[in-house]
């Protein structure tokens, strides 16, 4: 697929996509979703690529959906888009089966720019960065189960307060209710991004995929024997991997481990 509304762009073993709409506050369309979608999984199947990058161009990270393009159109079509942009892609599936996958929030975060960065392992924003879940303002409710993610990382009550008044909730605030998990002056955004993608390219991509999924399936499962159930059967795995054998040898060795 050739990228028009999307960047990719490989750094060693991490790729940076970058939604590039600029003009438009890189507001959310079917086509952009196409193509973020494709350079997910065109960066899961390279074998070098230890996590992901997510960022916006420009002075904002995603404003939402295009009001003209999703809402609009939508309006005149009696709610359907045109065929050929529309992606069924199982996003949120997408995302929890990926390699681990970074949110760098450079800007205004809303709407669906909020909602599809939720289900990613870590969020990192820029001091000049905005959140809102918009949705209400819209004569609509949140989707790409928000109400799920929103509430495992900031609790019921601030789940509420954001989807129920639409506010904007800047920066500071974001990281003290544990939205994100790291706030950083504006021009350092990516390169905080970056030193967390290298501490993950040390970890092997076997077990990090097996914790995204024990996480996944266990985060709300209050049946604790159901999750030991789940992580013993792959941590029973993990002893006959060739990564769990060179982690031993290296601790053995006094060097670190080499997995890649």
């Amino acid at each position: 697929m050739e990228y028009e509304q999307i960047l990719y762009e490989k750094r060693g073993h991490t790729v940076v996509i970058t939604m590039n709409r600029p003009e438009r506050l890189n507001a959310w369309t079917w086509k952009m979703a196409a193509e973020r979608n494709d350079a997910f999984r065109r960066a899961n199947a390279d074998p070098e690529v230890a996590s992901i990058i997510l960022t916006g161009a420009g002075r904002g990270f995603c404003a939402g959906a295009d009001v003209r393009d999703a809402f609009q159109r939508g309006l005149d079509s009696q709610g359907q888009a045109r065929r050929e942009e529309r992606d069924d892609t199982n996003y949120v599936e997408l995302v929890r089966t990926s390699k681990p996958m970074i949110a760098a929030v450079n800007g205004v975060c809303v709407g669906v720019g909020l909602t599809s960065i939720l289900p990613m392992d870590i969020i990192i924003a820029s001091d000049q960065a905005r959140f809102g879940m918009f949705f209400v303002k819209m004569g609509l409710v949140p989707e790409l189960a928000s109400t799920y993610f929103l509430t495992q990382r900031v609790g019921f009550g601030m789940a509420s307060d954001m989807c129920l008044t639409g506010r904007l909730v800047d920066a500071e605030e974001a990281y003290r209710t544990g939205l994100v998990q790291k706030v950083v002056p504006h021009d350092r955004l990516m390169d905080a991004a970056m030193e967390y993608a290298n501490l993950l390219a040390q970890n092997p991509d076997r077990q990090m995929g097996w914790i995204k999924e024990l996480i996944t399936k266990n985060g709300a499962n209050p049946d604790y024997n159901a999750v030991m159930r789940l992580e013993h059967g792959r941590i029973s795995e993990c002893y006959s991997t060739p990564e769990h054998r060179e982690a031993v040898t290296a601790f053995q060795e006094k060097r670190p481990a080499k997995f890649r």
